[in-house]
Formats: C-alpha cells, structure tokens, sequence
C-alpha cells in the first residue's frame, strides 16, 4: 500500500495537528486566567505558597553571581536573559550556561562560604506572616538546591520545601553537570512541582509567586499566579500576570486585611 505525507502549510498532517492543539491549548489557557481580583482572593486564602528564588526571594541571580565569581559573568548573563524571557527552553539554557562556568565541587564550596545572602526587602516578615497562619511555603527554583540551602535556614523553610537542581561531580570534585531527574531542571518543571504537591497534600488554593517565565508557565496547576517585578521587570510575565507587584509590602497589606 502507497503511504503519501501529507502537508499542511509546509508541515507533515501530524505536525500540524499537534500545533493546532498546542494552540487551541494555549486559548483556552488563556480564556480561564484569573482576574486580579481573583487572584487577590486566592493569595488572602491561600494554603500554599511557592516562590521563585532568583531575582524574587533574593536580589540576584544565583547562576549569575556563580559565575561572575568564576570570572564568567557577563556571558553567563546573557543565557540567563533568553531563558528567563522564555526565548529558549530553561534546559538548553540551563547546560549552556554551565559548561560556560564549569563549576568544581570547591569552587561551589567557595562561592557558598563567601557569598552574601541579599535578600528582597519584606520577604523575610511576609514569609514569617503566612507560616504564622499555616500557610506552607516553598522555595521551587531553576536554581541550585546546596546554594539556597542558606536562604532557606534564615528563613526558617525546611530543606524538604526546596525544589531545585543538582550539580553533579567526578570523584575527584570535577563538575559533571547537573542531574536531569530533577523537574526544576527544563520547562515546565515548576508546574510539575505543583502538580505534585497538590495531589501529595490536597492543597486547593496554591499560589506561585516569580519573576520569569518558568513561574508563570506552573499556573495552571498553580491556583493563581502573581508576577513580581521589585528586583527585575520582565515584560512578557508584567504582560500576561493578572496581578504583578513590585514589592512583597503589596502582598503583605493583602494578608493585613484578612488578620
């Protein structure tokens, strides 16, 4: 039997419907976006929170302060640039600014030890605010589990609540890149995140809290998204974001009305 490919605007027949669905997906997604008002309501009842780490929980960009300490920076930040403004997938992003820096295990060890913690202002009081009324919080990040380690203890958030990736290395501490079973580590991996936690805890009003792209791509599952800009404004997510802050005092006077 004579099998022909057929195509459709210079696609094969199977490529095309994949596109249609992805876009008649992406419609839909878009048609059920939460109003700010909506959004507002989920976060003053929220039972979970998570937040982005990089340029929203901290001032920086952990990768980029690795790498400006291996003498790598600006090549590095340009990767970060595409990745969080959603121009490549976070994985290709994620290698390639790796093998820029290289990391050895005592570079990391180094870079740990002699690294201040910056913090954005008021997250430390809003984080402490919704444990008090037993909201979880989670720290679920792109970035490196062993350097948010650190955040996470000032902050009084378990180990257990960060979801991040993790750097590989050879016997003799020799980077060896970064392990892939981690969700954190390509696109769409947050929500996966999400996704889990919901259906591990039964948590009905989840709300992720970020500055980039990968943050807003975990909404749904997440309940409500709210983009923050205190640190750095990203067009795309000030865009598309019902509700987008620019300091974390915005977020707190909402809690406030609900004391």
């Amino acid at each position: 039997m004579l099998v022909r490919k057929v195509t459709v605007c210079g696609r094969s027949l199977i490529s095309y419907i994949q596109f249609k669905c992805k876009a008649v997906y992406q419609i839909k997604k878009m048609s059920v976006m939460a109003s700010k008002e909506e959004v507002v309501s989920i976060w003053r009842l929220a039972d979970a929170v998570c937040f982005d780490v990089d340029s929203t929980v901290l001032e920086d960009e952990g990768l980029d302060e690795l790498a400006e300490f291996c003498g790598v920076g600006q090549e590095v930040r340009e990767w970060t640039k595409k990745a969080m403004g959603g121009n490549v997938s976070f994985r290709e992003a994620l290698t390639a600014r790796l093998n820029i820096i290289n990391p050895s295990h005592q570079k990391i060890t180094e870079f740990i030890k002699h690294h201040e913690v910056r913090f954005t202002p008021g997250i430390k009081e809003l984080v402490a605010i919704l444990q008090s009324r037993g909201t979880e919080v989670y720290l679920v990040s792109g970035g490196f589990h062993s350097i948010i380690e650190p955040a996470a203890k000032e902050l009084n958030i378990p180990a257990k609540n960060i979801f991040a990736n993790k750097l590989k290395f050879y016997y003799k501490g020799d980077f060896a890149g970064f392990d892939n079973n981690q969700p954190t580590s390509d696109s769409g991996g947050k929500g996966l995140v999400v996704k889990q936690l919901k259906e591990k805890f039964g948590y009905k009003k989840l709300v992720f809290v970020g500055d980039g792209a990968t943050d807003m791509e975990a909404c749904p599952p997440a309940d409500a998204f709210i983009g923050f800009g205190g640190n750095i404004v990203r067009s795309s997510v000030k865009e598309k974001a019902a509700w987008f802050v620019m300091s974390f005092q915005e977020l707190t006077s909402e809690l406030d009305k609900t004391s």
